[in-house]
Formats: structure tokens, C-alpha cells, sequence
């Protein structure tokens, strides 16, 4: 018979099958077992639909008396566009309830807990927790912030170099890689690209997988609009939306003719006459954006660490040697002076795409003092 920590992984995969596409909900994955028989699963494929425990439980029916379930996430205990997961839980007469972590929604947080145990349900949290919060962190960011999470995704060589000092970046990184790149847009709200970026490879920033996939919203910081009306983010708009973000010092005809075109412009004017990055954010959170994949070159890089809006953190390394004391770095500009000061990341994890290892890492925050 599977372990327990097994029922939580395949709800995990469930889960997954619904990431990127359930905001502003979380994506969720459930599991009924019965005598050691697995009768029932689900996810949340999208807002509006059922929640994950929904599916298992219909598809368990009568089985579901007196069975144990493996949900991700903590049954919702309010009214929203469905009802309450945990009413539906009670009603079904399951005995145990393994949660993998709690909801960071205030609208729930322990209630849907606390209300299955005064039914007399036997609730254990934290099984599969380090996976489960992973999961859902865009949503728990979004919920507690009002802001997306950002992951900074970048490519370089074993001497940390994310192009040669032509500037010759295609491809650091080998294919698999770049598929995986490309799964992880399918999975995401929006790409952040700085205008540099744009001029120099002028890049689709769509999502281009064998077995189709979605495309997120395409984000440019272009602070005085200098993006070509001929650059394939604005030509291309039957595959993907494109918002530039800009300041007031951008031309207004021009403003006026990508509009036409249908790219939205956004004007977020900073103090130093540059899009401001937090106000940036925070539009996009207000739009529901709950996921940002930071594709930038290396000054914007820079900015959003300065400003501290990264996350999340996830590197594809080569193994490839570009040499000298030239070249480009995943940032530009000063960085801390010394390593006390440096970034830290938690939750540290690794694998490999064919040749390139690909190490993750979550952004930890210092609490103010």
C-alpha cells in the first residue's frame, strides 16, 4: 500500500495540471483513498469550475464514507463563486483529512480546518508542506501583497556569463533547457522584459511548445517608448497581448499609434524619470497578475533586485567557459559590498536539462527591524 507522503505527491501532480490557469484561485489537487484504494481524485482546473476536493468526492461517491483525503491546500470554508469545500467534506462522511499546508487567504486561513475537526474530522497539516506552499506561492504572494510573485529567469556559463561582450547570447543554453523555459510560460500571468532586451534580440516572448500551450502577457519597460512600431511584441499581437509600461516623457503620437495598434501603454512615472518598478507591480497585481517571469537583461535585473521585487530565483548553468573580463552578468551596475549584504535563497533545489543543471531558490526577506 502507498505511503502517505505518495497520496500527497499525486495530488501535487494533479495540482499541477491546473497551475497558471486558476487565478485568482490557487491550484489544488485532491486524493480520496479507501482500504488503501485511491477512489477518488481532482484539481482546479479553473475559476468558476469545482475546487479539487469537488471532483474527488464526486468521483468516490458512496466510497467516500469513512476515507482518508489528501488535498494541497486547506478546504475553503467561505461562499465564493462555489460553495464551501470543507461543508462538502464534512457531508461526505470522510473520517481523515491530510492538508498539505494552510490557506495564506484571510478569508480562510484555519477556518476550513478549524470547522472540519469540530465535525470530528482528524486533520494532519504539513504533509508534502515545503511542495504544497512552493505551489502556491504566486497565490499566496498576490493574496497577503496585492503583488505578483516575480521569478528572475536567467541562462549563463560556468563563469557566470549571460552572453559573450558582442553580445551573443543564442544559446547559452541547450534545448531541453529552452523547453523547459517554455513550459514554465505556459505556467505563468506575464514576462517582464526591459527595452534593451527588445533591441537587441527583438524576441516573440510567447510560449512555443510541441503540444501548443498559453501564452502570458508580454510586459516591456521602455521608459522613453523607444520600441520600434516594427518589433515583432507589437506586430505580433494575435499571439499574445503586450503592455509597455512608460513615463510621461514618452512622445504621445507615438503613444497614440501603438494604441491603435492595440499594445496598452501604461504610464508609471518614477522620481529619477524611469518607469517605477514597485508601482509597476502593483498595476499589474491589481489586473490579477499573480505570476512574473523576469526575462530582463541585465540592468533590469538590476533595478528590480535593487528595488527588492524578486522572489524567486532560477538559473540555467552551462557548461561552457566564455573567458575574459568582458562580457555580461545576470545584473549590471553596483551590487552589495560585501557578503553579509548579499542576497540569500531558501529552499534550494537542482536538476539537470541534459548538459545545463538548473538550480531554484525562494528569495528570503529580511523582517524589518
Amino acid at each position: 500500500m502507498p505511503a502517505a507522503a505518495e497520496y500527497m505527491d499525486r495530488a501535487l501532480d494533479l495540482a499541477r495540471k491546473g497551475e497558471g490557469r486558476t487565478r485568482p484561485n490557487p491550484a489544488v489537487g485532491a486524493v480520496i483513498v479507501a482500504g488503501g484504494q485511491l477512489v477518488g481524485e481532482g484539481y482546479h482546473p479553473e475559476a468558476g469550475q469545482p475546487h479539487a476536493e469537488i471532483f474527488a468526492l464526486r468521483q468516490a461517491g458512496d466510497l467516500a464514507r469513512g476515507a482518508d483525503l489528501y488535498v494541497t491546500l486547506e478546504p475553503c470554508s467561505h461562499q465564493g463563486r462555489t460553495g464551501p469545500c470543507a461543508d462538502a467534506v464534512i457531508a461526505a462522511g470522510i473520517a481523515r483529512v491530510f492538508v498539505g499546508t494552510g490557506d495564506p487567504n484571510p478569508q480562510v486561513c484555519g477556518r476550513g480546518i478549524a470547522r472540519l475537526r469540530a465535525a470530528g474530522i482528524e486533520v494532519q497539516i504539513g504533509l508534502r508542506e515545503a511542495e504544497c506552499r512552493r505551489l502556491i506561492a504566486p497565490f499566496a504572494r498576490h493574496v497577503t501583497t496585492g503583488l505578483p510573485l516575480v521569478t528572475l529567469k536567467s541562462a549563463v556559463s560556468l563563469d557566470g556569463k549571460t552572453a559573450t561582450v558582442t553580445g551573443d547570447s543564442q544559446w547559452i543554453s541547450g534545448p531541453a533547457s529552452r523547453l523547459h523555459v517554455h513550459r514554465v510560460r505556459d505556467r505563468v500571468d506575464a514576462i517582464l522584459v526591459g527595452i534593451g532586451t527588445v533591441l537587441q534580440d527583438d524576441p516573440r516572448l510567447t510560449t512555443r511548445l510541441p503540444e501548443g500551450g498559453r501564452s502570458p502577457l508580454r510586459v516591456v519597460v521602455d521608459s522613453c517608448l523607444r520600441i520600434p512600431e516594427t518589433a515583432k511584441l507589437v506586430k505580433g499581437l494575435a499571439e499574445a497581448a503586450t503592455l509597455i509600461a512608460t513615463t510621461s516623457r514618452a512622445s504621445s503620437e507615438k503613444v497614440e499609434r501603438l494604441r491603435r495598434q492595440g499594445v496598452e501603454i501604461l504610464v508609471a512615472d518614477g522620481p529619477d524619470g524611469r518607469v517605477d518598478l514597485a508601482q509597476l507591480l502593483l498595476q499589474l497585481g491589481q489586473r490579477g497578475i499573480q505570476h512574473l517571469l523576469l526575462e530582463g537583461g541585465a540592468g533590469l535585473n538590476n533595478a528590480m533586485l535593487q528595488a527588492g521585487l524578486i522572489d524567486r530565483v532560477m538559473v540555467f548553468v552551462a557548461p561552457k567557459l566564455v573567458g575574459g573580463d568582458d562580457g555580461f552578468g545576470i545584473f549590471a551596475g553596483a551590487g552589495v559590498r560585501c557578503l553579509g549584504e548579499a542576497l540569500t535563497l531558501a529552499d534550494v533545489r537542482s536538476c539537470r536539462f541534459d548538459d545545463d543543471i538548473l538550480i531554484e531558490g525562494e528569495v528570503v526577506r529580511c523582517s524589518p527591524a
